[in-house]
């Protein structure tokens, strides 16, 4: 598969939406979702190369969102403001719980170049020859190589499926060739898809995506406007540390402000004044222990 690089999608100060004919088909056969669900991930892989994307970022929030369809998977309760708390107010020596271990995976999954060694510091529980004789077991078209990892492992390691969607995850990020994991997969799959193989499991694979890109890509250009306002307000900022401050803005999908390079005082008090820039979020709502977010 070649991918064109239509120069309208990297002139345009807009992150282009997928195509209608792309998001309201309904194909039946494995060949008709392969063909969109194709279409998509080309669409996305353009957006992917955008330079005024803040990738970090989405890959961070792809991530919640990823963590937050495992547990419903498994039928755990805790949804995306829970997952926050367990990681962004965890403190030194405190431990996560079963549902923060499981955004932790998928933020470790994400935050480093994928490689072996980045995907074994997100799956400490599965040696790295593991982990690197799994992401060999897919071969042929992306889809169809994600598809297989995620078979592979699951037959291996039946209830390991955190393990398998990341490492599909991984398969189809590095068919297209793209330097980090972007998380797609698990948020389109319903946990009795999880069980199928061939056929039935690549069909299940390629609606996932199709769901899933249609998401990533509402979430990059959102996030690609406020990367920009949150850029364009910066300079109003006076605290000292304030550009480190909004770096952290650009990379993660919530900062609480006692993990800002300031005091605890001046760290609110910026925080308060991005909020008031439209710049950043209150992410919680509540009066305190506050996270805040672009």
């Amino acid at each position: 598969m070649t991918f064109a690089r239509p120069d309208h999608l990297f002139d345009d100060d807009t992150i282009p939406r997928l195509p209608t004919w792309v998001t309201s088909a309904r194909a039946e056969t494995l060949e008709d979702v392969a063909f969109l669900s194709g279409a998509a991930l080309n669409h996305l892989h353009l957006v992917l190369n955008r330079v005024d994307l803040p990738h970090a970022l989405l890959r961070d929030r792809l991530a919640l969102r990823a963590a937050e369809a495992c547990l419903a998977l498994s039928g755990r309760p805790e949804r995306a403001g829970e997952l926050r708390d367990a990681v962004y107010l965890l403190r030194l020596g405190d431990l996560p719980g079963p549902a923060g271990e499981t955004y932790l995976a998928w933020r470790r999954a994400v935050e480093r170049p994928l490689s072996i060694k980045s995907l074994g510091r997100a799956l400490p529980a599965f040696e790295s020859g593991q982990i690197a004789t799994w992401l060999d077991a897919g071969k042929g078209a992306p889809v169809t190589r994600a598809a297989m990892v995620l078979e592979a492992v699951l037959r291996e390691a039946p209830r390991a499926d955190v393990a398998g969607l990341i490492l599909s995850d991984a398969a189809l990020a590095q068919a297209f060739g793209w330097g980090h994991l972007v998380p797609l997969l698990a948020p389109g799959l319903k946990r009795a898809e999880l069980r199928k193989q061939g056929g039935d499991l690549r069909m299940a694979c390629h609606r996932a995506l199709i769901s899933s890109v249609i998401e990533a890509v509402r979430q990059a250009a959102d996030l690609a406007r406020r990367a920009a306002h949150l850029k364009a307000v910066a300079p109003k900022l006076r605290a000292k540390g304030a550009g480190n401050a909004v770096e952290m803005f650009l990379t993660w999908d919530a900062v609480a402000p006692s993990a800002l390079p300031l005091p605890d005082r001046a760290a609110r008090r910026l925080c308060d004044r991005l909020v008031d820039l439209g710049a950043v979020r209150e992410l919680t709502g509540r009066d305190t222990f506050r996270l805040y977010g672009v």
